[in-house]
């Protein structure tokens, strides 16, 4: 058995055609869920990025390892004290060392350990290759490496291959010689002036006016495809173009490597794996072109696998799913004591492999968390998500809000205050089921660490951008938001005076 899992970092599913998207930026990704399954409901626990994949590789709940966070206590794992044993427990239970175990040889190609000195990502693997560039380097970059270990791996049995790729992450940066293939492509049409207007009235970093960051100074070197903000439908479309495109590169470099693989003579027999760290949101919750809420944008992410001998063509698995699910169900594919290992070793995910048989299965709600843009914890479940605030990270957010995914997809609407019976009963429950997870964490709740740091690292308030911001706000004529800001800090507003 041979197993390619290809981790597209911001990728958010609604954005492929094999999830509905009217843009074609998806062929190959598309021809593998044609030809496997597709799972509709797959979400990061953790996110953003250092949160989401240290919970991956290691099997755990971030509430319960502590990594919630891209800086701080909260970034690291927890040290495990005098009871570390001479091979620590992170290392011998993490998924690389699970599937060495099983007898693979175990591979990955990434930038992103190095990017955030997360080496828990590389427990157990065999060999590592860090590209060099920090998650700037495209998809050809990532493929001469993954073409180069493929040359001399390719026709052995049982490997792992974990392929990293970085394009729809931003700065939106795909080489100009790829052209733009959405130019006459038109957008989807909730984003109107008039979200565009309120957006612009309101704040917040990666916000319509300050879509970079905490300003409008876009450096076309750096984002050759990007605006600094966001002022009209039209720089709405640019945004969105760019996003698109990079999807579609990194969708052509897929096709690469399967090619690559059936030169070997060995794709009928691999396993093939697409999914992502988290999502993106490209202008919902006022975010354009980041991850920074525990929302369906950013914490919903595709899951297209193709498994020989196991996925029916065109199957969807429509039961709701974490991440870990994904990668426990790797490790019980890959051998008889793949299960009892994930059991021994604390693993929270189980394997979701009778469902792509079936189709059916699945939890009927999920519980997720953002800790480095924003503390939030959202419940998932039918059409609706809830989604509390506890530090707003210089957002306009109030502290509870409703979205009804099935009439709006794009959280445009916020209904908590007409439905405060789902508010006050899903709100216990969550809160109930985060008080079990952290009660394993050697920091008990780990969003009280990062509140006693000053919140979220990318916005806290005593943080490097917090005095220019609120400068900002004040001469952009939006005073009255660095007035609340100076007043309250990143609390949540109540529901009536937030944009959201």
């Amino acid at each position: 058995m041979r197993i390619l899992y290809i981790d597209i970092d911001s990728l958010r599913p609604d954005h492929l055609g094999c999830y509905g998207y009217h843009r074609k930026t998806s062929p190959n990704i598309d021809s593998l869920a044609a030809s496997g399954v597709k799972i509709r409901n797959l979400y990061a626990s953790d996110t953003p990025c250092l949160p989401s994949r240290t919970a991956f590789f290691g099997g755990r709940f971030g509430t319960q390892t502590g990594v919630v966070n891209h800086g701080g206590v909260c970034a690291d794992l927890q040290p495990e004290g005098r009871d570390r044993d001479f091979r620590t427990k992170a290392v011998e239970g993490s998924l690389a060392s699970l599937l060495t175990r099983c007898g693979f040889w175990t591979a990955s190609i990434s930038p992103f350990p190095r990017r955030h000195s997360a080496y828990q990502m590389t427990y157990g693997f065999n060999e590592t290759v860090d590209t060099g560039q920090g998650g700037r380097e495209n998809a050809d970059v990532i493929f001469g490496q993954a073409r180069r270990w493929l040359d001399y791996r390719a026709k052995e049995d049982n490997w792992f291959l974990h392929m990293n790729m970085w394009d729809p992450h931003t700065p939106y940066d795909t080489p100009e010689s790829f052209g733009n293939p959405f130019k006459d492509a038109p957008i989807d049409p909730w984003i109107t002036e008039e979200i565009l207007s309120k957006q612009r009235a309101s704040y917040g970093p990666h916000s319509a006016r300050e879509v970079p960051h905490f300003d409008a100074n876009i450096n076309p070197k750096v984002w050759p495809w990007g605006r600094g903000e966001i002022g009209s439908l039209a720089d709405a479309k640019v945004h969105i173009d760019g996003y698109d495109s990079g999807v579609r590169y990194a969708d052509e470099y897929i096709g690469r490597i399967l090619n690559l693989l059936a030169d070997a003579g060995v794709l009928d027999e691999t396993a093939v794996i697409v999914s992502a760290d988290h999502g993106e949101n490209l202008g919902e919750l006022n975010i354009w072109g980041d991850h920074h809420t525990a929302d369906e944008l950013t914490n919903h992410i595709p899951g297209v696998i193709r498994w020989p001998g196991l996925t029916t063509a065109g199957l969807s698995v429509e039961g709701f799913y974490y991440h870990l699910n994904l990668a426990s169900t790797i490790v019980d594919l890959a051998g008889p004591k793949g299960q009892e290992m994930m059991t021994a070793n604390g693993w929270d995910g189980r394997s979701m492999a009778p469902a792509l048989r079936s189709g059916s299965g699945g939890r009927s709600r999920l519980y997720l968390s953002q800790g480095a843009w924003s503390l939030q914890r959202s419940a998932r479940w039918d059409d609706w998500i809830l989604i509390h605030t506890i530090d707003t990270g210089m957002k306009d957010f109030s502290e509870w809000m409703l979205f009804n995914l099935a009439v709006d997809p794009h959280q445009t609407r916020n209904v908590a205050a007409t439905h405060p019976e789902i508010v006050n009963r899903v709100g216990a429950e969550m809160t109930q089921e985060f008080e079990r997870l952290s009660a394993a964490c050697s920091l008990g709740d780990p969003f009280r660490q990062v509140q006693s740091e000053g919140g979220p690292y990318h916005a806290r308030v005593d943080g490097p951008d917090w005095a220019p911001y609120l400068e900002r706000l004040k001469t952009t004529g939006r005073a009255h938001h660095a007035d609340w800001l100076v007043a309250n800090h990143n609390a949540p507003r109540p529901i009536e005076l937030a944009l959201y």
